[in-house]
């Protein structure tokens, strides 16, 4: 009999987190939304006064910090509550009531940045002499300052602000026609039972270890998507369409920049990025290559990619062993490191297990005065506890930045997100290769590595080529149709998977089903993200001089600085070739060891 899904109220405390130190319940949170509600209207008595003097500024800055963490502490609790039941119709009203608010706070604040950018940061400056408590702000008002060139005036910038919705159709449409209105017909799975092909349950299909399954479902789903380019090559277009517009009218070069500016990273960073994975293309084809050798594949096709080299690791853990393995594998981080990663045990910031209405997936949450959350749906698997140990990454990375800077230097930038938690991760899997004698486990461990390489750097860098030169031709003049995006992709496949693997033509419709493609040059923060923290990781396991200590000096700089300022703390230029190379070199050496124990 199959087992009925338990509801989150049926799950044991000690499972679930604890959303009371945020607020002690519902009422509570309702008590404090009326008064933000209200207050958020008095960001209109700073309208026209707030650069007429440096105690304004302050007045204003300090005013809109406040609110802001009022917002984002109802924000947290009320999203963090409907992702744990998203059937519960109260945690649906908060998390949407919420939501309008900050979209409507936004827009009554619309007029502030124009305002602040009619002066000059020469007059700022001064400022500072006249109000000292103003300098708390500096690097929060030199930020700003950047984007003098790229702001408009008070109506322009009032007119974007109310299209922010309109702009989010293109992914909107994309998400409801992939996630709600495909339907991809039905396979054979590995039992020659006939099941319904979804996207969720893909990857089941396409990691089979009989050829037929892998095969029918990958034509399938991608045979599908076919059917649909014209609708989808529209909805992509028209996300680009929305980001070369918006780069254009706020003068930036291209919408490749204008993503990248946030970040104060140059677009030379990331195209470096693209050139030194594309000529490091050889340690890829030498893992494809491996692949076939070991499959015994006369012909190695797309959809072998993902047949496993070793069987599956069979072992279960309850979460109390994933938990102290997981410690064990990170005492190389410290004491002070384990003591503050145990409080997410000890005072329960982890939701552990599936539920009726929870969300998928897994991910940490939090901010400044919250606790920096973890919402898990442990199976036992050690893709389980591999994910455990990467979302209190992200915690601890969140931790250290909330407790060594003031708030407005306490969130750290999405360019750096994947660090630490990559970090920890890598840890890991280094520890359980040094501790086990089973021949079995190190390859299987080796395989799930040398898998993340393949579809972190190289898939990553795929994407973000292929996103990178769609863009550039949209700018160009050029309309991207379905032909041409279907034929750009096809052509990407065929440089990054090499001339021993055969690229089926099928995978020319790929590109339809990324999601990312809607997320504004996101990509590439995978490849940099997980070449940096195989540059942290190799340092502290190898002892390398003051490695662990610039590291936690990392995790503790917050948002203090620009992301490639706060890497150099590590020892990290990402500016050079040297720190992808060297993942690329880790890549290269697990490839060798994989041998070596084969």
């Amino acid at each position: 009999m199959e087992q009925r899904q338990k509801a989150w109220s049926e799950i044991e405390e000690k499972y679930k987190w604890d959303l009371t130190p945020i607020y002690k319940d519902v009422d509570s949170w309702y008590e404090d939304y009326d008064l933000v509600s209200k207050e958020i209207k008095k960001v209109l008595d700073f309208k026209g006064n707030i650069v007429k003097s440096a105690k304004n500024l302050l007045d204003y800055i300090e005013f809109s910090m406040n609110l802001e963490r009022k917002l984002y502490k109802l924000y947290y609790y009320a999203h963090l509550n409907f992702d744990s039941d998203t059937t519960n119709n109260e945690y649906q009203k908060m998390n949407g009531k919420i939501e309008n608010l900050l979209a409507e706070y936004n827009k009554l604040d619309s007029f502030a940045n124009p305002e602040m950018m009619k002066i000059d940061y020469n007059q700022i400056k001064e400022f500072y002499k006249e109000e000292p408590r103003l300098q708390e702000y500096e690097f929060l008002l030199e930020q700003l300052y950047r984007y003098k060139d790229h702001i408009l005036n008070t109506e322009a910038e009032s007119i974007i602000s109310s299209f922010a919705n309109i702009n989010s159709t293109p992914e909107q449409v994309f998400e409801a026609l992939t996630d709600s209105d495909l339907r991809f017909g039905k396979v054979k799975n590995d039992k020659g039972e006939d099941v319904e092909l979804t996207e969720s349950n893909y990857s089941s299909f396409i990691e089979s270890t009989n050829r037929d399954v892998r095969k029918e479902a990958f034509e399938m789903l991608l045979k599908t998507y076919s059917n649909y380019k014209n609708t989808i090559a529209n909805t992509f277009a028209g996300n680009v369409e929305v980001l070369t517009t918006m780069a254009k009218l706020k003068k930036y070069s291209s919408s490749l920049e204008a993503s990248l500016f946030d970040d104060n990273i140059s677009t030379g960073v990331y195209n470096n990025l693209i050139d030194t994975v594309s000529n490091n293309l050889n340690v890829l084809y030498k893992y494809f290559d491996l692949k076939k050798e070991v499959l015994g594949l006369d012909e190695f096709h797309l959809y072998d990619q993902y047949n496993s080299l070793v069987p599956d690791c069979s072992k279960n853990y309850t979460f109390e062993e994933a938990k102290d393995l997981v410690l064990k594998a990170l005492t190389v981080l410290g004491e002070d490191y384990v003591a503050n990663l145990n409080k997410a045990f000890d005072e329960r910031w982890i939701d552990v297990y599936n539920n009726k209405g929870k969300r998928t997936g897994a991910y940490s949450s939090g901010f400044y005065d919250t606790n920096p959350y973890v919402l898990l749906n442990f199976n036992g698997k050690f893709g389980d506890v591999s994910t455990l140990a990467h979302e209190l990454g992200h915690s601890m990375h969140t931790y250290y930045s909330c407790h060594n800077n003031p708030y407005q230097y306490s969130s750290y930038k999405i360019f750096v997100a994947e660090v630490a938690s990559t970090v920890n991760e890598l840890l890991l899997k280094y520890y359980i290769l040094n501790h086990t004698d089973d021949v079995n486990e190190k390859k299987y461990i080796i395989n799930e590595m040398m898998n993340n390489f393949k579809s972190t750097i190289y898939r990553q860098t795929m994407f973000a080529e292929f996103e990178r030169d769609m863009h550039a031709l949209k700018e160009k003049g050029e309309v991207l149709t379905s032909q041409l995006l279907s034929d750009k992709y096809y052509e990407l496949n065929k440089k990054y998977f090499g001339p021993n693997v055969v690229v089926d033509d099928v995978i020319r419709y790929e590109w339809e089903r990324i999601p990312h493609f809607y997320y504004d040059f996101y990509v590439y923060k995978y490849a940099i993200g997980l070449s940096c923290a195989c540059y942290i990781a190799d340092g502290i396991l190898n002892n390398k001089p003051n490695a662990l200590e610039n590291y936690k000096k990392f995790l503790s700089s917050g948002g203090s600085d620009y992301p490639a300022n706060e890497l150099k703390i590590a020892s990290i230029d990402v500016t050079k070739s040297d720190v992808v190379e060297s993942a690329i070199k880790m890549f290269d050496n697990l490839i060798k060891q994989f041998k070596e124990l084969s």
